[in-house]
């Protein structure tokens, strides 16, 4: 086990501090620059999309599923673990100017979240069944046609499978698990068997069951979060300025903080916020699509500003939260990381640590716990699923069992195993995942381009 985690650690940090940056950023700038800054142009109506007409119960949709269900299954993914470990580990290792970075990545991700939303709307399929699937499998395949596109898209969805729908899954397990134990005491496999029992039960109602989850799941587990965050901030409100201080001087001068030379602080800064800011909003990795291609909207453009404000809920407001609540008790003032000293603090315990300055130990692990395993549990929900789109593309629908069967073995081992091998290895299939997407949608760059200035072409509802 130390041996493959000491692999996978080196294959990460080559993919994390040198491919991914260029890739996600790139692309992030070109398509702001190709869309003429879409996230900014179309933010109000992004909102209005999402924000005017939100619904709990949307009830069922032939052929596909509501624009409000599509978004909060894709938010479901999004707004998991790497909302508190995620973001409590790029403070912890890049420092609070990691925070900064994962700014920047979200705010150009918006504009690839539109790119990917708008090429999975425009090259969606309908099954003889009627129910309609999609996803950068087809567009990879729409972008190179032949052989090559064959590859690169078989590539992707097994990529997809292990990141997401096993290995994925053994993440938010592993943070369930270590999070009811630390508040309630429960052994860790208790929480993965009856995780992957309710999870499996919530399977086989297909994408139905699970949108109709996940749209009363999401806004109730954010807005508890929000407010229990809330609370934090406001016993903390002398310290708030000194918060943001911290986030943009330590995104530029994080040596003094981390120690280390320059330039050495500066990398781990930008690579955590990078690497985090994917697993977080995941603006580029290709999953979330598979959800956006399924809402029922009268072009490609609607369902693209509306998978933007997915990513600025999960960062800008959920993930942020998070960092203000560890960095104001934590950090700022006389927080127990104001010297740089982090002996018996880890990512995992990090965020309850930080509630617990407030709430007291038992009630802050408590609160953290809970919010964590929704957070968690929901995104259990969402990945499965787009795995098993993939899982259909390379097998067929006859596969849907085997891949249910073992995605809840995957998840109860989660709950067992190393959290540091689960992540690390989390982290290297979900940023191969990244390659063939990113290729594809800079090839049909021209499609989203149109979309972006209302010149969508004939689109089948």
């Amino acid at each position: 086990m130390e041996a493959l985690l000491k692999i996978v650690q080196t294959v990460n940090s080559y993919l994390s501090d040198y491919i991914l940056i260029i890739l996600l950023v790139g692309c992030g700038i070109y398509f702001s620059i190709r869309t003429r800054f879409v996230q900014v142009r179309c933010f109000g109506e992004g909102m209005r999309r999402v924000f005017g007409s939100i619904k709990l119960n949307g009830g069922k949709h032939k052929g596909g599923i509501s624009s409000f269900q599509a978004l909060t299954t894709a938010i479901a993914a999004q707004v998991g673990t790497g909302n508190i470990i995620g973001a409590c580990g790029a403070i912890l290792i890049g420092g609070p100017g990691a925070i900064f970075w994962m700014w920047i990545i979200a705010f150009f991700g918006m504009a690839t979240i539109y790119a990917e939303a708008v090429l999975a709307q425009k090259t969606r399929v309908v099954l003889p069944d009627g129910s309609i699937q999609g996803g950068p499998v087809y567009y990879i395949k729409t972008a190179f046609r032949g052989r090559f596109g064959k590859i690169l898209a078989g590539f992707f969805s097994v990529a997809i499978i292990l990141a997401l729908g096993f290995m994925g899954s053994m993440v938010q397990s592993n943070s369930i698990s270590e999070a009811c134990t630390n508040a309630f005491g429960i052994p860790g496999w208790v929480m993965g068997l009856a995780v992957s029992l309710i999870a499996g039960f919530i399977f086989i109602g297909g994408i139905s069951r699970i949108a109709s989850v996940t749209e009363k799941l999401v806004p109730i587990m954010a807005t508890l979060y929000l407010l229990g965050g809330l609370v934090v901030l406001i016993a903390r409100i002398r310290y708030v300025p000194e918060t943001f201080g911290m986030i943009f001087k330590y995104a530029f001068v994080p040596q003094s903080l981390i120690g280390g030379s320059v330039g050495y602080a500066l990398k781990t800064a930008i690579s955590q916020g990078v690497k985090r800011g994917l697993f977080s909003n995941e603006a580029g990795m290709g999953s979330t699509p598979h959800a956006h291609a399924m809402a029922k909207v009268s072009c490609p453009h609607e369902q693209g500003v509306v998978a933007m404000i997915g990513v600025f809920i999960d960062t800008f407001v959920v993930l942020t939260m998070t960092a203000l609540v560890v960095i104001s008790t934590l950090y700022a003032g006389d927080g127990v990381l104001a010297a740089g000293a982090a002996e018996g603090i880890s990512k995992t315990n990090m965020a309850q640590l930080a509630f617990s300055e407030i709430f007291g130990k038992g009630l802050g692990n408590s609160f953290v716990a809970v919010c964590r395993f929704f957070f968690a549990f929901s995104t259990i929900l969402s990945w499965n699923l787009f795995g098993r789109i993939n899982m259909n593309y390379l097998f067929g629908k006859k596969s849907d069992r085997i891949y249910s069967i073992v995605a809840m073995l995957f998840i109860f081992m989660g709950s067992l195993l190393s959290n540091d091998l689960v992540w690390e290895l989390t982290d290297m299939f979900n940023q191969l995942m990244v390659l063939p997407n990113v290729i594809a949608l800079v090839a049909l760059s021209g499609l989203v381009a149109a979309s972006a200035r209302g010149k969508d072409s004939l689109y089948q509802k």
